[in-house]
């Protein structure tokens, strides 16, 4: 299903097969892949590179994962303040949790954990917007007043990772429209959008709430 398509001195591209068959080119390769036992249950990981940029991806899956059936799917940005220190200004943290839950009761399924911190502005920039948002200033607001666009990442490759584990159907786990727009305009059947929200509680609830004004993020809790 992986087949090497062309190298040049910079880039080497490789081909997917899609739904119908057909080969689709992409920029990412798989370089590392092992077995992850974890608190919630058996999982692989894998690691995946750009062929282009050099970005790093990791991705968690489980089960029998193939072109037909729907299966469980989250793009999850990397958020080290709250997927690691248990920051409560975000949600970021309980979402991977519940979604490695459901993964794990549905018996398969995968998470792209992609490494745009901040929605694509680092963890230093982070820090930086954070000290604005101490000052008064909103999520959106602080990236902006750094130089920022609102939301910078791109998830074109995060799709191409889902193409190279045999996916072509998915229920994505997601509030965000525009990740869900994504993967569709790269040629993923997103077949159901699965909601994930997580019960906020200060500050995490004003954060939300930006986004949902702001961005367009679906909740129903808020």
């Amino acid at each position: 299903m992986f087949d090497l398509l062309m190298t040049d001195a910079s880039t080497t591209t490789h081909t997917v097969d899609d739904l119908d068959g057909d080969k689709r080119p992409t920029t990412v390769e798989r370089v590392a892949d092992a077995s992850l036992p974890t608190q919630i249950g058996e999982f692989r990981i894998a690691g995946y590179r750009s062929t282009i940029s050099g970005e790093e991806y990791v991705v968690l899956y489980k089960g029998n994962l193939d072109r037909e059936t729907p299966t469980l799917v989250r793009i999850h940005s990397q958020c080290l303040t709250g997927d690691v220190f248990g920051s409560i200004k975000c949600d970021c943290g309980p979402q991977l949790r519940r979604t490695m839950e459901m993964i794990e009761e549905e018996g398969r399924g995968a998470v792209v954990y992609q490494q745009q911190e901040g929605r694509g502005i680092g963890i230093i920039n982070k820090i930086r917007a954070y000290a604005l948002q101490d000052e008064g200033a909103d999520t959106i607001e602080a990236n902006e007043r750094l130089g920022f666009k609102a939301d910078a990442r791109e998830y074109r490759e995060c799709a191409e990772i889902l193409y190279d584990l045999g996916l072509c159907k998915v229920r994505m786990i997601s509030n965000n429209p525009d990740k869900i727009a994504a993967l569709e305009a790269a040629g993923l059947n997103v077949v159901e959008r699965v909601p994930i929200e997580i019960e906020a509680k200060e500050p995490a609830v004003n954060y939300l709430k930006t986004k949902k004004e702001k961005m367009g993020h679906l909740f129903s809790l808020l």
